[in-house]
């Protein structure tokens, strides 16, 4: 199938370029826009308590406020609030509320701090457009239009809260995407010269990556609309790093086998066609792996992955699509001039790295083997300590930025749980109005529950039916302490509702538990789903039960290794209280999803080297020979892009940045290269049953030379100087 698809490629190269341009402006001109939301409804099913809780207020107290903003008022001096100062602050409020700013629905004073240095103005926004741009866009207004208010006082404000944290977060990440985006570029240009040392080489796939950027995107949006989906706002960041990652890996898989057939003597149009012939079943099953891997992903329990899946299974779709048709197209119609100006794609040069690297495992596999397997093992050992934050405003921009400042600020002057309080909706399961006797007590209760700060009955609904009690606590709302103490206030809410009602607690904090509770339902779910399915594309590929089973491990040794690192820099080493809660999630997308290829890469061209009648071990040796050159550029180009991210300036794309750089890396330069070949070779025919993939196509022939028919048709013979094993003995 492979080979009729380059053919039909190669002999008409224009026509499927002109396909592909016209494909690209047609779905680009007509592709509807791409929604976002970012309602907490949509991330989590409305069956978790916090979304419940969430659903309740709304009913009884339609008019509730959740400030969205906080204007931070104290003294430039540092000193306690004067009368002349609170004026001045409820002045301010006052004309804050009569601007009329978009967004903002209500302005009210806050309370003052105990010490008197602090008070504050409480803002609250439209609650449907939270986390979106438009709103991010009126914190902008609102802290301009404060501080101007504030001017020719003795007042110095500051503007915090969610609404400013993402304001600050949108600031704060743009230097980073800039950081990434530039890198991204410049590593792929510098690797690929430095491979090819041809500048055509370096260009071409930014360019062929771009126009399917442009395709993958308009689908996107086509599906997104036809089966209803919520798009989420970091699709579109996720979705370049893999259209150029897997992209980029692709391109060269194919690259990399066209010179090859080059120096085998092949004729330039007929060498295309063989290297897609040879490495088309590979790229696919590659490409398989990594959607069946993101399609997995609909069966997550949170709404953002459950969107996030199928916009990555299409990007990778229509990559798979281009490295099969667009890429051979516009190789083959420039021909050989590709490397230009560079001569070295005309032989193989002497001594080459990986061929040494090829004897040694073909010399020592169980060495290999035992050796890479205890590395991978020992790092895994650093996945007993992990821990999961939800601090990620903190994690997502430095310090000084306003919004943190007033974050530290408030928790010194106020309870930290001031800013984001939990709320506990008691209800009657009858309908009739409540006993408002028993509410002190319960009151009292709540507030005697560790990490609570205090706790109030706030207000009733007009039909007596449902009380709310306000809880503020000891921490910030997204910390690890917040999510502990919220459980506990859950399991006082529930077990001393008084005899005829029901509580459900609401809240960010009870959000973010609910969040934990789905991320590690999740990992229970999608993991061993994508993995079996996975292993059912390993089966079909290679004919065989065994390898798939090994292979796996392998990913699953990666994974683990990948994580293990990450826990003992960030958590032991650095000191952070934990790792980004959705770490080993993005790990998952890419770390074992596109990891993935470079086994399959290597453990195909290792069976096609048994099928040429070599035995297993010499067989491990060749593909490491052949392949590695291809799996360490593929696998540099990838971890070198997502290593940009550590310099984006803050923690979470530090540990995001090194999780996956070091992730591929292990996946590319120990799995692939070592412990995979090497556990082959030790397996040995074993390793392919019951299909016996590795059988030879025909006989040996002239074994005295070394010489093997391979059955090719004429144009793809081996290379005598390149494959022959009498050489590399010599």
């Amino acid at each position: 199938m492979f080979r009729r698809i380059g053919s039909a490629v190669v002999r008409h190269p224009v026509w499927t370029i002109v396909a592909w341009l016209i494909a690209a402006v047609a779905i680009v001109a007509t592709a509807p826009s791409l929604p976002s939301s970012s309602d907490e409804s949509s991330f989590l099913p409305k069956s978790y308590e916090s979304i419940k809780a969430a659903e309740l207020q709304e009913k009884a107290f339609p008019s509730a406020f959740t400030p969205s903003a906080i204007a931070l008022y104290q003294r430039a001096d540092g000193g306690k609030l004067t009368a002349a100062d609170q004026q001045d602050v409820a002045r301010i409020t006052s004309e804050l509320g009569k601007k009329n700013i978009d967004q903002v629905q209500k302005v009210v004073p806050g309370q003052p701090s105990q010490d008197g240095r602090y008070t504050m103005t409480l803002v609250q926004m439209d609650s449907k457009n939270a986390g979106q741009p438009k709103q991010a866009d009126a914190a902008k207004v609102l802290r301009e239009t404060v501080k101007e208010l504030a001017k020719g006082t003795d007042l110095e404000v500051k503007l915090g809260g969610s609404a400013a944290q993402a304001l600050d977060q949108q600031d704060s990440s743009k230097r980073g995407e800039a950081l990434i985006g530039i890198g991204t570029f410049v590593i792929i240009l510098v690797t690929l010269l430095i491979i090819f040392r041809a500048p055509i080489l370096a260009v071409l796939p930014l360019i062929l990556i771009g126009i399917v950027s442009a395709i993958a995107n308009g689908l996107i949006a086509y599906a997104t609309k036809l089966f209803d989906l919520q798009a989420n706002s970091s699709i579109s960041s996720m979705l370049i790093v893999v259209l150029f990652g897997v992209g980029t890996d692709y391109f060269l898989f194919l690259i990399f086998r066209y010179r090859e057939r080059l120096r085998a003597g092949d004729e330039p149009k007929q060498a295309m066609v063989n290297a897609v012939d040879r490495v088309g079943e590979a790229i696919a099953s590659a490409a398989g792996a990594v959607i069946i891997a993101f399609l997995a992903l609909v069966l997550s329990t949170l709404g953002f992955l459950k969107q996030m899946g199928p916009a990555l299974a299409i990007a990778v779709g229509a990559t798979l699509v281009a490295g099969l048709t667009l890429i051979p197209a516009v190789v083959s119609l420039i021909g050989p001039k590709v490397f230009w100006p560079s001569k070295s794609w005309q032989r193989e040069p002497d001594n080459a790295r990986f061929a040494a690297l090829g004897r040694g495992v073909q010399r020592r596999p169980a060495l290999t083997a035992v050796v890479s397997g205890l590395v991978l093992l020992v790092l895994s050992l650093g996945t007993f300590g992990y821990k999961a934050t939800f601090d990620l405003a903190s994690g997502s921009m430095p310090k000084t930025k306003e919004s943190m400042v007033v974050q530290d600020e408030m928790q010194k002057a106020y309870s930290a749980g001031a800013a984001a309080p939990t709320d506990v909706y008691l209800s009657s399961t009858d309908g009739k109005p409540l006993d408002k006797a028993s509410f002190d007590a319960y009151a009292e209760k709540l507030g005697a529950v560790d990490g609570v700060a205090s706790a109030r009955m706030t207000q009733v609904n007009k039909e007596g039916t449902t009380a709310d009690f306000t809880v503020t606590l000891e921490y910030e709302a997204s910390t690890d302490k917040a999510i502990d103490a919220v459980g506990r206030v859950r399991d006082v809410a529930h077990s001393d509702a008084p005899e005829g009602t029901e509580a459900l607690v609401g809240g960010m904090s009870s959000i973010y538990q609910d969040i934990d509770t789905a991320v590690n339902h999740d990992y229970r779910t999608v993991f061993p789903v994508a993995a079996v399915l996975i292993m059912i594309i390993l089966g079909l590929q290679l004919r065989s039960v065994v390898a798939p089973w090994y292979l796996m491990a392998s990913v699953g040794l990666g994974f683990g290794a990948t994580l293990g690192a990450t826990v003992w820099i960030f958590q032991e080493g650095a000191g952070h209280s934990g790792l980004m809660f959705m770490l080993p999630v993005i790990m998952y997308l890419f770390v074992v999803a596109i990891g993935t290829d470079y086994n399959i890469l290597m453990i195909a061209r290792l069976r096609e080297e048994a099928r040429e009648g070599r035995e297993p071990r010499e067989a491990a040796g060749m593909a490491l020979r052949h392949a590695g050159p291809t799996v360490a550029a593929a696998g540099f180009i990838l971890a070198a892009t997502f290593a940009t991210m550590m310099l984006a300036g803050n923690s979470l794309l530090s540990e995001m940045g090194f999780a996956v750089s070091f992730g591929i890396a292990i996946a590319a330069f120990v799995m692939a290269m070592f412990f995979t070949p090497s556990l082959t070779a030790l397996i040995g025919h074993a390793a392919w049953w019951p299909g016996h993939g590795d059988r030879a196509k025909e006989p040996a022939a002239g074994a005295g030379t070394g010489s093997i028919a391979t059955g090719v048709t004429s144009g793809a013979e081996r290379d005598p100087v390149a494959n022959d094993p009498a050489r590399r003995r010599s």
